[in-house]
């Protein structure tokens, strides 16, 4: 491009670019007053106005001056026509901040050395499989269109702080991030969508920050991070997220912290992390879920949960936890595992036990095993249920050891009671021991042991119907007991 053919403003431009110095066409310069809002750069006039073919050509082809790095850094212009760098190396920083683009730019497939665009505003983004040598700044940025940064490889980080993207009339994400190589983080913190974003299979190696981000795909996904691979951790906090959250098959050894977070997804599910591995997980304060929660065969060192941030239903089946806080009674946690939507899940109830067995709270541990069986009771067919309910009645399935005894003694004391009033007649007068009502009660209650006074008499008429009740009694007793005892003797 000739010289001539320039400009005032390309000019100053051009003269710039071989020494790498800043052009501001902002009226207040660095503290723009209201004219300079990129968002009305449509009305910005030729004195602040650039053609994006002139942008190409200074970074493909333009001036140099020995002993400086050419760079092109243009604050407050419209940028006219297409800035189309398709396949094209760029060896200089770009840095377009605070100007306004007529037509999205085109990047796809590029080899870029820096790329800055902050706080400018465009109606998309075309970056397909670009490749920054550094950091992509696109921090306040506003989007009328999609940002497609989908197989995009960044060595450094990608900053999408406070950016804001709606495109209305488009189809699919507006965010595309998905098969995208970060070297560093993901800094997205204020960030507002509207529309779905995807950042399946993306590999973040530092940390994505989504604290405070606003995300909205009512009746859809608004974040799709499915097998996501993240190095550190995954800060969400105050997220406010309208549609699914989606980060199935997703790997964070660190955190993953959604304090405070607002999930919203009327009728579906609003957090999916099924078949996850993660370090933590925090979900606590805030409010309460609304949709399904999915956390099926996820494995997670700590489970941070508030019992009040759980919606009505809830996945559990094979998630493993080595630790649940904060530490909460019993009768706070077993609602969630009666909200399970694929019903009776023993798995869920052992992980729970374990977590109590683990911190040394054993009462807790033991109700927790009591509701497990009084939820599989509902399974079982009428007969099962009926033996169930006097096993549950009787001891507790084993786990009242304590109500055992009482049944014994109350037992002990109608038997020696009807007896000692009314001694049943001996079998054999003459060799029949002497009778005693207290140990002939507890011959016929106590299954194993035999004091000689069971064989040796026998009661007649309502007195032999009490000796049935007495021996039945004892056997479900006992069996009850021996099954509480071995539950016991195993988890020890």
């Amino acid at each position: 491009m000739e010289i001539n053919d320039l400009t005032p403003a390309e000019s100053r431009l051009w003269r710039a670019f071989a020494s790498g110095t800043d052009v501001d066409f902002r009226a207040g310069g660095p503290t723009a007053a209201d004219s300079d809002d990129p968002a009305d750069g449509g009305t910005w006039g030729p004195e602040r106005t650039v053609r994006a073919s002139v942008l190409r050509s200074l970074l493909l082809d333009g001036p140099r001056e020995e002993g400086r790095v050419a760079a092109l850094s243009l604050a407050g212009a419209r940028v006219t026509g297409r800035l189309d760098l398709q396949y094209a190396t760029v060896d200089h920083p770009v840095r377009l901040r605070h100007c306004h683009f007529d037509e999205a730019p085109r990047f796809y497939g590029a080899r870029l050395r820096e790329l800055n665009l902050s706080e400018s505003v465009l109606p998309g983004l075309i970056s397909h499989a670009v490749r920054v040598e550094g950091v992509l700044r696109l921090t306040r940025a506003r989007f009328d269109g999609m940002v497609r940064l989908a197989g995009a490889e960044i060595t450094g980080s990608l900053y999408l702080e406070g950016t804001r993207i709606e495109a209305p009339d488009t189809e699919g994400p507006v965010l595309q991030l998905n098969q995208a190589v970060l070297g560093a983080d993901l800094w997205a913190p204020g960030l507002s969508t509207r529309g779905p974003v995807r950042l399946t299979g993306a590999s973040v190696t530092g940390t994505v920050n989504l604290r405070d981000a606003r995300l909205d795909a009512a009746g859809g996904t608004a974040l799709d991070a499915q097998n996501l691979v993240v190095g550190s951790g995954v800060g969400a906090a105050c997220l406010r997220a309208r549609g699914r959250v989606d980060f199935r098959g997703a790997r964070v050894p660190g955190t993953l912290d959604l304090l405070h977070a607002s999930l919203s997804s009327t009728g579906g599910t609003a957090l999916r992390a099924s078949s996850c591995v993660i370090g933590e997980l925090w979900l606590r304060r805030g409010d309460r879920i609304e949709g399904a929660l999915n956390l099926r065969r996820s494995q997670i060192d700590l489970l941070t949960l508030d019992t009040g941030k759980l919606p009505s239903e809830v996945y559990l089946g094979d998630l493993t936890y080595t630790a649940l806080a904060p530490h909460e009674p019993a009768e706070r946690r077993l609602p969630m595992l009666e909200r399970d939507g694929d019903g009776f899940v023993p798995y869920a109830y052992e992980q729970l036990t374990a977590s109590y067995r683990r911190i040394g709270d054993d009462d807790a541990a033991r109700l927790v095993q009591l509701a497990k069986q009084r939820r599989r009771r509902r399974t079982l067919p009428w007969y099962g249920r009926l033996w169930g309910h006097l096993q549950d009645v009787a001891v507790g399935y084993g786990f009242r050891p304590l109500r055992a005894g009482g049944w014994l003694l109350s037992l002990l004391a109608v038997g020696s009671v009807a007896y000692g009033l009314h001694h049943p007649p001996p079998l054999k007068p003459a060799e029949a021991p002497d009778f005693n009502p207290v140990f002939y009660t507890l011959d016929l209650l106590l299954p194993v042991i035999s004091f000689g006074q069971e064989s040796a008499f026998a009661p007649e008429g309502g007195y032999q119907t009490l000796s049935y009740v007495l021996i039945l009694m004892g056997w479900i007793l006992a069996t009850t007991v021996v099954a509480g005892v071995t539950r016991t003797v195993s988890r020890q």
